[in-house]
């Protein structure tokens, strides 16, 4: 006969299981956490993306770092130590966490190099604040596949070369050219004055698609998951295209969006 007193003590007795935080997948891969992780990637020139601080943190040797990170490139992000908790794996972060870059930049100037160097005419991915680690990797990987010569993503305000875009670039990210720039615009603007013709994507795009002139030198701009493109940034495009809607939903994915353009720009160039 079973023993109800002894199942209830079990019962009563079981220990409850902890709760850990859910630590956002891109934040969690390629995470270096405490100052010697962050000076020792430093002092091995290895590329770090964004090193979050604790804000309101006062140690002048903290503050160092983070100013040495800065001017190796890095985005220096001051955040409430509860985020840093949440982020932490090691539970000993030490008022700083950085997340390493899974490949090196390059500069606009190498991507314009890439595309002389193939002896055609450039085909450029332009991200404008894309912060879905999922969407930059799919746009590497067609960027990629499309012979595009570059991708250009902003500092701030935009998802990094993590290793989840890694991974959704399916090896992509090894073959393709990646700028960081401080200034989208000013980029703009530069490319404009190599002779690249700026095309921005938009659901109220002055042309469709297939009216635009892909042969020639061009960038295609990408906007936002969420806001689509700036309104200085789209200002500064030479025209803006939309990609013919035939359903009832009025805007598409941004890597799909690349996508489309990307192998119009292919058909184009055949």
């Amino acid at each position: 006969m079973r023993n109800e007193r002894t199942d209830r003590n079990k019962r009563q007795f079981t220990p409850k299981r902890q709760f850990t935080p859910a630590v956002p997948e891109e934040e969690n891969e390629g995470q270096l956490e405490g100052r010697n992780a962050l000076q020792e990637a430093l002092r091995s020139g290895r590329t770090i993306d964004k090193v979050f601080i604790a804000s309101g943190e006062t140690d002048r040797a903290l503050q160092r770092l983070a100013a040495e990170a800065k001017e190796a490139g890095a985005v220096v992000v001051p955040v409430d130590r509860r985020k840093l908790d949440m982020m932490s794996t090691t539970r000993a972060h030490q008022g700083v966490i950085a997340l390493a870059a899974a490949r090196e930049y390059f500069s606009v100037d190498d991507i314009l190099q890439e595309a002389a160097d193939r002896g055609e005419n450039a085909l450029i991915i332009i991200c404008d604040e894309l912060t879905d680690p999922h969407n930059l990797g799919a746009i590497i990987r067609t960027a990629e596949c499309a012979g595009a010569h570059g991708v250009i993503i902003p500092k701030r305000r935009s998802v990094g070369l993590t290793a989840v875009v890694a991974k959704a670039s399916a090896g992509a990210i090894e073959h393709m050219k990646v700028a960081r720039v401080t200034n989208i615009n000013a980029t703009i603007e530069e490319l404009k004055e190599k002779g690249v013709w700026v095309f921005g994507t938009a659901a109220e795009g002055s042309i469709p698609m297939y009216e635009a002139d892909l042969t020639g030198p061009a960038a295609i701009v990408v906007g936002s998951e969420g806001e689509g493109m700036s309104r200085l940034v789209q200002k500064n495009c030479d025209v803006t295209v939309h990609i013919p809607m035939k359903g009832k939903i009025t805007s598409l994915n941004a890597s799909v969006a690349a996508s489309i353009l990307l192998y119009e720009a292919v058909r184009q160039r055949r």
